[in-house]
């Protein structure tokens, strides 16, 4: 059965997991409500794009 010779370091761990983070959600500024929505979702007035989708 293999065994690694030596001991991994924390750096070179650290620098294998760099991928690992998490990342921020896509937030845009609704123009027509002002608040924050989630980019390419219906604000929650129900628009989309200027356009009236539920009412």
């Amino acid at each position: 059965m293999a065994v690694p010779a030596r001991r991994t370091s924390k750096a070179k761990k650290n620098k294998r997991r760099t991928h690992k983070g998490l990342s921020v959600p896509g937030l845009v500024l609704d123009k027509e409500t002002g608040e924050y929505r989630m980019s390419h979702r219906i604000s929650p007035d129900g628009s989309y794009n200027g356009k009236q989708i539920i009412e």
